[in-house]
């Protein structure tokens, strides 16, 4: 068990972006919800699932939605609606609880990501909840079943989702989490595109084995690399690659940037030109909120579930989808895939051909 302060909670939550693969909600909003929370005092107490109760309650809450900039026109399809001042996951946590009957004792993040992993930490430390020391991914990831949870048949439901409006329901019952993921992502597009959500509720016992132990340490590991490389003017790409057992895949400048918000995600494809050892090729990377897949020279390079991350060269900031600029120079590196999404089950779920690509994942990251 151990009490978070300002520095811990930053250093995991670059961790965290840099695992994101470009997805996983905003840094700057998810430091800045941090920074709210322990402005009012309120604690971040990390523990380990052996520091619970078996019978402990845990709660999974997080933002469902597309991470493109709001646009005008969706600002004024809205304006009417008063926004809730408390944060919509705390809210849905809440209710939750009063769905349930009983209380919560923890909060996990649903995936590793700037945004989403300060939202749970947020959720827990203004409920007055431990935080716990696992994710259910290991990295982020676009859609629901795209979870240890699902490879594990842990139920996704009742489902608690709330609005910015505060609008809620619980949803009591879905068929499966492919379902589940079309239930709340239709509920996000009519949100602006964003919706709070806490599900997989269950004892600490039921969840255990079924997520993936240590993973907010491991990106505290690679958050602190970072800082301390950035602090030392060393180079942060491969600080961050030797931390987390990474390849380098590429450098260059960002020829192209095309994007959309396409059925609650953002979808585009950026375009680099390479640069010194790269002088004259060109890497492309399809991203659905995340970096899924990326070809070199016209030819498939990496794949989800290998992380596709990167980083800006000149701010030496990991960059998050869609906000690329022309011109901006980059370097691209891949980490190792969790195990637990290179298993049969786990290709099924969140390989390339689960998003359309008729090709075989090979892992890029060889050590």
């Amino acid at each position: 068990m151990k009490k978070l302060n300002r520095q811990d909670l930053v250093d995991i939550l670059y961790g965290c972006t840099i695992l994101g693969t470009g997805g996983g909600g905003s840094l700057e909003k998810g430091i800045d919800k941090i920074d709210q929370a322990l402005k009012l005092g309120k604690e971040f107490v990390l523990v380990d699932f052996d520091e619970l109760q078996e019978d402990d309650l845990i709660a999974t809450p997080y933002a469902c939605g597309a991470i493109s900039p709001e646009t005008e026109e969706e600002r004024k399809k809205y304006e009417r609606l008063p926004i809730h001042p408390e944060e919509p996951q705390v809210l849905a946590l809440r209710e939750m609880e009063k769905y349930l009957g009983q209380n919560v004792k923890a909060v996990i993040s649903t995936e590793l990501g700037g945004g989403n992993t300060a939202i749970a930490f947020y959720s827990g430390a203004m409920a007055g909840k431990y935080i716990v020391d696992g994710d259910p991914a290991g990295r982020s990831v676009p859609e629901l079943q795209h979870s240890t949870y699902f490879l594990n048949d842990i139920p996704i439901y009742p489902m608690a989702v709330v609005n910015q409006f505060g609008e809620a329901a619980v949803i009591t019952k879905v068929v499966d989490d492919y379902r589940a993921e079309a239930l709340v992502r239709s509920l996000a597009i009519v949100s602006k595109n964003n919706i709070a959500v806490v599900d997989h509720v269950q004892k600490s016992k039921e969840l255990k084995n079924a997520v993936i132990r240590g993973a907010i340490s491991y990106a505290w590991q690679l958050g602190k690399a970072y800082r301390e490389a950035k602090e030392s003017e060393l180079n942060v790409v491969e600080a961050v690659i030797e931390a987390g057992k990474g390849v380098a895949l590429f450098k260059g400048r960002i020829r192209s940037n095309e994007w959309g918000t396409v059925d609650g995600f953002t979808v585009g494809d950026v375009i680099i030109e390479g640069i010194e050892d790269f002088e004259g090729e060109e890497y492309k990377i399809w991203y659905k909120n995340e970096n899924i897949i990326a070809w070199k020279n016209g030819k498939i390079h990496t794949t989800v579930p290998d992380l596709i991350c990167i980083m800006d060269v000149k701010r030496n900031e990991p960059i998050i989808n869609p906000y690329f600029i022309k011109g901006m120079k980059v370097a691209v590196f891949a980490l190792p895939a969790p195990e637990e999404w290179t298993t049969p089950k786990g290709l099924e779920v969140f390989g390339p051909e689960s998003f359309g690509f008729d090709v075989e994942w090979k892992p890029i990251c060889k050590g």
